[in-house]
């Protein structure tokens, strides 16, 4: 059966609307201005990820305090607050909450907007987001869970080497704040009493917008006008002058070019694979005497990213990958199989309201900003209250995105490794609660994510870590309730997740911020 775009669309408005009743939405915060109890000054020292040093990354030393040219500056920020705007008092308001936590709410915004399967040609086929011609529909890209998972992490990794960058230049060349040297500025907001050049707000930005415009191509200009409104807000605030400003958002896109070309040979753009590689996973698993996964769309659409498993993580290398796939599931004739796909006929058959109200609430289906936004945005709701450093904000969701990351592709290596089918193809009777994800069964998508995610942050945020797993067991067993998992699918997942979030522990003991 084919349905018009007009239908799925309105589908999908209804799904969203329905979804973000239940998802931790961060427009519905308690927000203050970002006020670090830790400075976290001597970040500068701190273990990057890909720069080799902090220093690694030259920067010329900022013009004398005593010069003309910085006198022009510091009258640049009185004249701008002699008369403050509305809506420069707005953009204030908006980015003092935090510039880290900014960008992650919008990348979690594209990714949302993204999150759209493209609709069928009349043909039957399905066509596929181009790179190269990205405002052509379907428009690119298609921001599946895989896709935002790999986007989170280049965008905070990338913000946490350019943000130590930062602080190491600060320390060497100690330029004061503005109010420091001319009393009469006002600081809008509240400002460390750290050093001033670079502008650790405007090197977040300047590798956020330069991340951002590699994933989405497409909203150019939406990010340079965030990326223009983020370093004048620093300016407007009296917290920085134009120099430190310029030179931060600089630095951070030089910081973020190291990141693009990592992300331009990290093998995730051979993801779709081809029908050759598409018939050789029915043909694997039809080899091993079992029953293959099918596309249970109509049309039957092709497996989502079926080669992800071979992209390049930053916690784990492809052999690790490989070496560490779990065990197989159930086979397709067993007994156990038989026995756990019983289960989920029960829950297909016997929903209550709560269980209802649990599949809901971690559905992150299209639309939204997928099961790794979905752990951005807790972390970030308790990321606010624990007032941190824009630093160390970075270095956290780092981390936490790192694992996510490499979730992802640990889990797509098991699910195309195995090709496990989905209930409800071996059981028409097993109705799904939920939108049904086009790919494999084994193993659960959501179990891993939660896993990797509860196990990091439980670290992070010491106090909240049996909330995290408890939010991990509720998100896993989530994909039972809705009848589109199996029981094996969301205990393995789990493992799965808690081995890489253990990966993410490792590093955290290590980079020098502990």
């Amino acid at each position: 059966m084919k349905f018009s775009r007009t239908f799925i669309t309105t589908c999908i408005v209804i799904y969203v609307l329905f979804s973000c009743e239940r998802t931790p939405l961060t427009n519905n915060m308690n927000y203050v201005a970002l006020n670090p109890i830790n400075a976290d000054t001597s970040a500068g020292n701190w273990l990057p990820i890909l720069l080799t040093n902090a220093g690694e990354i030259p920067m010329t030393s900022p013009i004398s305090v005593n010069s003309p040219d910085y006198k022009l500056e510091l009258l640049e920020i009185k004249s701008w607050q002699n008369n403050i705007s509305s809506s420069e008092q707005a953009t204030i308001d908006y980015w003092s909450v935090g510039v880290v936590l900014r960008w992650n709410e919008i990348m979690r915004e594209l990714v949302a907007k993204y999150n759209l399967p493209p609709y069928q040609n009349p043909d039957g086929t399905y066509p596929i987001p181009n790179a190269s011609n990205p405002l052509a529909y379907p428009f690119f890209p298609f921001a599946n869970p895989p896709y935002a998972a790999r986007a989170y992490a280049y965008l905070s990794t990338a913000q946490y080497d350019a943000l130590v960058a930062a602080y190491h230049f600060k320390n060497i060349h100690k330029r004061p704040r503005p109010s420091s040297t001319d009393p009469t500025v006002k600081e809008l907001i509240p400002v460390p009493k750290d050093y001033s050049y670079p502008s650790e707000e405007a090197v977040a930005a300047g590798a956020s917008a330069a991340i951002l415009t590699l994933m989405f191509p497409g909203e150019q200009e939406y990010i340079q006008q965030k990326l223009t409104e983020c370093k004048n807000y620093r300016i407007m605030a009296g917290a920085n002058t134009r120099s430190d400003v310029e030179a931060g958002a600089n630095l951070g896109k030089s910081v973020a070019a190291k990141f693009i070309n990592r992300a331009r040979t990290d093998r995730a753009g051979k993801a779709v694979g081809t029908p050759t590689d598409w018939a050789n996973f029915i043909t694997n698993a039809q080899n091993k005497g079992e029953i293959p996964w099918i596309s249970q769309e109509s049309p039957k659409r092709p497996p989502m990213l079926p080669l992800f498993g071979k992209t390049m993580g930053f916690l784990i290398d492809t052999t690790e990958v490989i070496n560490g796939r779990p065990s197989p599931p159930p086979s397709t004739s067993s007994d156990q199989f038989k026995k756990e796909l019983e289960e989920v006929l029960y829950y297909s058959q016997n929903a209550t309201r709560e269980r209802i109200k649990i599949v809901h609430f971690w559905g992150d289906g299209a639309g939204t900003y997928t099961p790794p936004g979905h752990w951005n945005a807790i972390a970030c709701r308790d990321f606010i209250e624990l007032q941190m450093s824009e630093v160390r904000w970075a270095r956290n969701l780092a981390l936490l995105n790192m694992s996510l990351f490499d979730a992802a592709i640990c889990c797509w290596d098991a699910k195309y490794h195995y090709f496990n089918p989905r209930p409800s193809q071996m059981d028409p009777n097993c109705k799904t609660l939920t939108g049904l994800p086009n790919f494999p069964a084994y193993t659960s998508g959501h179990s891993t994510f939660s896993g990797a995610a509860a196990t990091i942050l439980g670290h992070i945020n010491a106090k909240r870590s049996v909330d995290y797993q408890n939010m991990a067991n509720e998100a896993s067993v989530s994909r039972l309730y809705g009848a589109i998992h199996y029981r094996s699918d969301i205990e393995v997942g789990m493992q799965m997740g808690k081995a890489i979030g253990k990966k993410a522990i490792m590093r955290a003991k290590t980079d020098g911020a502990e």
